[in-house]
C-alpha cells in the first residue's frame, strides 16, 4: 500500500506472536545526525551477517536500501530507532518504497562503564530486540499528521511565550512608578496593549520612567505579535483536524487543538493494541492505592501529558455545558468520591470512547 496524503501508516500489517517466525533479515539501525549505522541479522537466530554505516541524508538511505536487496532478499524489517527524531528521514524513505519498518526503542544502559557500547552494536541490538518482540511498534504516521504536528508545535511554543510576556507586564504594572501605574492599571487588556503601542518613552527625562514605558511597550508589541501568530496557527490546525478526524470535531467539549492533541497521541490505527493502552498513554488509567480498609485508586502521573491534558479540557468543558457529565459528577459525589476522582473516572471513560471512536474511522485503500 502506497503512502498517501492521509499520512496513514504504510506498512500497518498484522503481526504474529514472534516477529522472527514471519522474517528472513532484520536490519537494526543506530540514527544520529550525520551517520547512521546498520546491522544486518538473520532470522530467527538473531545472527550477525553484515554491518554497514550509510549518511543521513537521501544518497545514503538509497545505499541502505539497496545494502537490504542485495544482502536481505526475502521477508525483511527494518528496526530503527529514533523515528521521530534522526531516523525520521531514512523510515520515510523507506515506507515510501514499501518497506516493513517498526520503531524500536533505544538500549537501557545497564552496568556501567562495564557496558559495551558503540553504534554498530546498538544497531545490532536494536535489530535483536525487534526479532524478540512479541508486537513491535509502529513508527508515527507522517502526511497531513506530520503538517498537523509541526503547526501544534510551534503554537505551543507561542502560547507559552505569550504567557511569560503577559506575566512580566502584569508584574510591571504592580511596580512601575506613577503616575503611570494610576494611568494603566483600570484599562482593560486590548485597551492597555494599544495604549502602550502609542506611547513615546523617549519622551520622558526620568531615567525609571522612560526605562519601564520601553520596556512595557516592546512587551505589548511582542504580546499582539504572538497572538496573531497563536490565531494564524489555530485557523491551519483547524481544516487539517477536520480532513482526518470530523467525527472528533462534532463530540463535544472537543476543539481543534484538543482535536489535534488527541490525533497526534493516538497516531495510525494499529499503533496501540487495545483502549487500555490508550488510557495508560493518556495517563488516565485507574492506578490501586489501597492501604487497610482503605479502597481507592490515584491519578497516573505518568503518560503523555499533552494528550492528558487535552483529555481533561474537554472534561471541563462537558462540567459546563453537559448535563450528563454534569449528572454524572453530581452522582459519582454523592457516592462518596472526591471531585479528583470522579475526575479521573470521566477520564478512563472518555479515553475508551475517543479511542474506539478514532480506531473505527475508515482508513483509505
Amino acid at each position: 500500500m502506497r503512502p498517501t496524503d492521509t499520512g496513514v501508516a504504510p506498512n500497518e500489517v498484522e503481526v504474529g506472536e514472534m516477529l522472527a517466525d514471519e522474517l528472513d533479515f532484520v536490519i537494526g539501525v543506530d540514527t544520529h545526525r550525520d551517520e547512521h549505522a546498520l546491522a544486518l541479522v538473520a532470522c530467527p537466530s538473531g545472527a550477525r551477517v553484515q554491518e554497514r554505516l550509510i549518511g543521513a541524508d537521501e544518497r545514503g538511505y538509497a545505499a541502505a536500501l539497496a545494502f537490504a536487496v542485495e544482502r536481505a532478499a526475502g521477508r525483511r524489517a527494518w528496526a530503527i530507532e529514533g523515528t521521530g527524531s534522526y531516523g525520521k528521514g531514512l523510515a520515510r524513505y523507506l515506507t515510501q518504497r514499501d518497506e516493513r519498518v517498526h520503531e524500536v526503542e533505544r538500549p537501557k544502559r545497564q552496568g556501567g562503564r562495564a557496558r559495551a557500547k558503540s553504534d554498530r552494536l546498538d544497531a545490532l541490538r536494536a535489530a535483536r530486540s525487534l526479532i524478540a518482540a512479541e508486537k513491535p511498534a509502529l513508527p508515527r504516521a507522517a502526511g497531513l499528521r506530520e503538517s498537523l504536528r509541526v503547526l501544534l508545535q510551534v503554537r505551543t511554543s507561542a502560547v507559552a511565550a505569550r504567557r511569560v510576556a503577559l506575566n512580566q507586564l502584569r508584574a510591571l504594572l504592580v511596580t512601575c512608578p506613577e503616575p503611570l501605574r494610576a494611568e494603566l492599571r483600570p484599562l482593560t487588556r486590548a485597551r492597555l496593549l494599544r495604549l502602550l503601542r502609542a506611547k513615546r518613552p523617549r519622551r520622558h527625562t526620568d531615567p525609571q520612567l522612560r526605562g519601564t514605558l520601553l520596556a512595557m511597550q516592546l512587551l505589548a508589541v511582542r504580546i499582539e505579535a504572538l497572538t496573531l501568530e497563536e490565531r494564524t496557527l489555530k485557523q491551519e490546525i483547524l481544516p487539517l483536524a477536520r480532513e482526518l478526524a470530523p467525527q472528533l470535531l462534532a463530540e463535544p467539549g472537543v476543539g481543534p487543538i484538543t482535536a489535534a492533541s488527541i490525533l497526534l497521541a493516538w497516531s495510525h490505527k494499529g499503533r496501540l493494541r487495545n483502549e487500555a493502552a490508550f488510557a495508560r498513554l493518556a495517563g488516565a488509567p485507574p492506578i490501586p492505592a489501597s492501604s487497610g480498609k482503605v479502597v481507592r485508586h490515584r491519578l497516573d502521573r505518568g503518560g503523555d501529558r499533552k494528550l492528558n491534558r487535552a483529555l481533561h479540557t474537554i472534561i471541563l468543558t462537558r462540567r459546563r455545558t453537559d448535563p450528563d457529565t454534569i449528572a454524572y459528577i453530581q452522582r459519582r459525589i454523592s457516592e462518596g468520591k472526591s471531585d479528583r476522582d470522579a475526575v479521573r473516572c470521566l477520564k478512563r471513560y472518555l479515553a475508551r470512547s475517543l479511542f474506539r471512536q478514532l480506531e473505527a474511522m475508515p482508513q483509505p485503500a
